[in-house]
């Protein structure tokens, strides 16, 4: 399988935070937002990503992230010349992909929880068709809902229901077989102008081969948006970081603990943090424990 980070987009609703820098390279809390989708791909145990963004804004990520091989994977850039939808993704990414599974996943979703490792390569094993990643809110006016039948069964998706039949929302996560490719491709924009995600989930829906798999109380799921949601990430990844003393999305420590990063490379990456900071010093401790 690989994987797709979708960072495009200007950010409009973020503004001027925006102006000149990627939505997805804002602060959540301790460190950029694109390192929290990137850990949730990783921890699905996908090992070839793409980051899609605007043209502008490529170099940034590049000088962020690299190549990947500080991490053990590898990562490779392309543009989104202007926001044309979700769905775009899939097109630019197609040539990477090639005869592979993917896991296409947005750059300012946040996901966090105890059981959602085993839970994500789960899946990955499991995929037949599309998998969905369903999640209660109390607001579900706001999202793309599911519409679920008497047995469980995914049926429709609604998008922004003024009367939703479920509080489960479609979240930023999306595991496909290879044929989604063409399902993209053989889209024509929405009314809006965009390639719409939803329709390609609704072709595997009629085709019977969309599940949705319920994230349950024991995950936090988080559209990091606007600049309300934003700061409320933020203060929940410090929250959880602050009272257990772990680090939500640290990269490093995923790609060591998933056997992509090496002891040595691990030193390598607390010598380029530095251990003046709680991330650079955090880093040391995993290396340290017993």
């Amino acid at each position: 399988m690989r994987g797709i980070i979708l960072a495009g987009g200007s950010g409009t609703r973020l503004r001027p935070l925006t102006q000149v820098l990627s939505k997805q390279l804002l602060p959540v809390f301790d460190k950029p937002l694109v390192y929290y989708p990137l850990s949730v791909l990783m921890l699905a145990g996908v090992r070839e990503i793409l980051v899609i963004s605007m043209p502008g804004h490529l170099d940034q990520y590049r000088a962020l992230l690299g190549d990947g091989d500080r991490l053990g994977i590898r990562l490779a850039y392309a543009e989104q010349e202007r926001p044309r939808g979700i769905a775009e993704a899939l097109l630019i990414g197609r040539d990477f992909v090639g005869d592979d599974q993917v896991a296409l996943m947005l750059g300012d979703n946040v996901f966090h929880g105890h059981d959602l490792a085993p839970l994500l390569r789960e899946q990955v094993v499991k995929l037949s068709g599309a998998t969905l990643f369903g999640y209660a809110v109390a607001d579900p006016q706001r999202y793309g809902v599911a519409v679920l039948d008497d047995d469980g069964r995914l049926v429709d998706i609604e998008e922004k229901p003024a009367r939703p039949r479920s509080n489960l929302a479609v979240t930023g996560l999306y595991l496909y077989d290879n044929e989604v490719l063409d399902h993209a491709a053989g889209l024509t924009p929405s009314a809006r102008g965009e390639l719409e995600i939803s329709d390609v989930n609704r072709r595997f829906i009629a085709e019977g081969r969309a599940q949705l798999v319920n994230l349950g109380r024991g995950t936090m799921w988080l559209d990091a948006g606007t600049h309300e949601s934003l700061m409320e990430a933020a203060n929940y990844v410090r929250v959880v970081q602050q009272r257990q003393g772990t680090q939500i999305a640290c990269v490093e420590e995923v790609a060591y603990r998933m056997g992509t990063l090496d002891r040595s490379g691990l030193d390598a990456a607390i010598e380029s943090v530095g251990v003046t900071s709680d991330y650079g010093r955090y880093l040391r401790q995993v290396r340290d424990e017993r």
